[in-house]
């Protein structure tokens, strides 16, 4: 097979100016990093990782396994297998980053077509919205603990209704136009809020770890708490935790290409991943076991939200350190993971009127809209509705890609055609029709367990081992759309010479 890029190996780039590309498909944000501007190194992408993982999302899933009646070994087994598994396609996807200093919605039109990425890259979008939703609710009703831990009289936040009170809700907007202002000072001042987080967070949760141990009297009793879910009943929350876990950076591993496009080298992404999303998260997630045992103990009855936790403790002081400690996580959390990434699939969609800023607005503005404090009212509904439900869609997408990149292109991509729609990234009409196809595939499996798991059919509407694959859905939207879009796909060494 001819090389798509005989001139690019794995340590050059492309020039990051003098594009002949479709003034649709480019603009500043859009545009390959040159190698002069890229300047982050192996801790760079550690303390990302730290920072992201070091996160109240978190520790609400490691928290709400206890919760739902796993002991502390089975809930750490679950977060170190899932987070190793989601840390293969984080790096394969993260390679044509480093390689070419492209975002998501460029790379993904190699695979679904200049005008088709918009497909993947508005599914991706729209998750993080999601994402960007519940973190800014979080950052609200911490501020409102903060306030109500000096004035005791203010009532609980109210969760079931529709709507919550007034002050949570004005609370939650006044969080939401700081991460706005954020997005308005632009890219450098998320890279220097992570690294103040990636330092400060970890003090915050070894103290939250130590009042745990000493108000329960020893770590002793916590760890001997029994798991209430043997045999049988552990393997069938197993597998479809497992497949949350996974789910829970499923849009990173998508995107990761933003960020790994200012790698000095292929090395400083590999090992900066490696080094930061596993430990980091399984450490955090002992923490979050351990002092949700802990409350089991002290309080009678585990407590998986850690702001009503922190909204516990009788010190006022102690009260709004925790609480600050919570909006300070949870703003460098957001911009970094839930703004960056829709900003630029935003910016996708209309380049020349949609740059970064403005995406992050949208990102901002839709993330208002899904009611964001509904989807964190119920840890159940958490792990096995939003968390799942998103990796179905967005594994596919993962499968796609990873297939197009590695096992059809070889690592080789022709970086101006991707601005251009008469290239070979054109396809027909700017869509290829093979990647739509093979997403659909890896889409419908799932859709019969996602119906009965939203209660809108009977469970004797379909087989059950139909509705179990439910259960996976990421893995198998990711195998299933990757092997029907190889296999439907043009042979590797004809595939230079066609435009499909």
């Amino acid at each position: 097979m001819a090389k798509e890029n005989s001139i690019l190996s794995d340590s050059e780039v492309p020039p990051g100016g003098g594009f002949r590309g479709a003034s649709s498909l480019i603009n500043e944000d859009l545009a390959p990093i040159p190698m002069e501007k890229r300047t982050w190194g192996t801790w760079n992408y550690a303390a990302l990782w730290i920072s992201m993982s070091l996160c109240i999302p978190t520790y609400m899933l490691a928290s709400g396994m206890i919760k739902d009646g796993l002991n502390w070994w089975q809930a750490i087994l679950i977060f170190f297998l899932g987070n190793t598994i989601v840390l293969i396609p984080m790096l394969l996807n993260g390679h044509a980053g480093a390689k070419y200093g492209i975002p998501f919605p460029v790379l993904a039109r190699a695979s679904f077509g200049t005008r088709g990425a918009n497909i993947p890259a508005m599914l991706r979008a729209i998750v993080a919205c999601g994402w960007f939703g519940i973190q800014t609710w979080i950052g609200g009703e911490s501020i409102y603990n903060l306030i109500r831990a000096w004035n005791p009289s203010w009532a609980e936040i109210d969760s079931h209704s529709l709507f919550p009170q007034a002050l949570p809700m004005i609370c939650f907007l006044a969080f939401w136009l700081l991460n706005m202002f954020i997005i308005y000072l632009g890219v450098e001042s998320i890279k220097k809020l992570l690294v103040f987080k990636a330092f400060f967070l970890p003090l915050a949760a070894l103290a939250l770890l130590f009042w745990a141990i000493t108000a329960a009297k020893g770590l002793g009793p916590i760890l001997n708490q029994s798991s209430k879910l043997q045999g049988a009943a552990f393997w069938n929350y197993f597998f479809p935790a497992l497949t949350g876990m996974v789910g829970f950076w499923a849009t990173l591993s998508l995107n990761i290409t933003d960020f790994t496009r200012y790698a000095k080298s292929q090395k400083a992404q590999i090992r900066g991943q490696a080094i930061g999303l596993p430990p980091s998260m399984t450490l955090f997630a002992f923490i979050g076991v351990v002092v949700t045992l802990a409350t089991a103990i002290i309080y009678g009855q585990p407590e998986w939200d850690i702001v009503k936790l922190a909204g516990k403790f009788e010190n006022k002081l102690m009260v709004s350190f925790a609480m600050i400690g919570i909006i300070i996580a949870t703003l460098a959390t957001n911009i970094a993971a839930n703004i960056v990434s829709p900003a630029n699939d935003f910016s996708n969609l209309a380049p020349k009127k949609i740059n970064f800023k403005l995406g992050g607005y949208i990102t901002g503005l839709v993330g208002v809209l899904i009611f964001p404090w509904k989807l964190v009212a119920d840890p159940n509904g958490y792990i096995f509705t939003w968390l799942i439900a998103y990796s179905s869609l967005l594994g596919p997408v993962g499968g796609i890609m990873i297939a197009d990149y590695y096992f059809l292109r070889k690592k080789e991509l022709m970086v101006e055609e991707l601005y251009q729609h008469k290239g070979r990234y054109g396809f027909t009409n700017g869509f290829n029709s093979k990647a739509i196809i093979a997403l659909i595939c890896g889409i419908v499996p799932n859709i019969p367990g996602f119906l009965l798991q939203v209660k809108l059919v009977s469970s004797t509407v379909f087989p059950a081992w139909i509705s179990g694959l439910y259960h996976y859905a990421w893995f198998v939207g990711l195998f299933v759309s990757g092997f029907v879009y190889w296999i439907a796909s043009p042979n590797p060494s004809k595939r230079g010479a066609l435009k499909l």
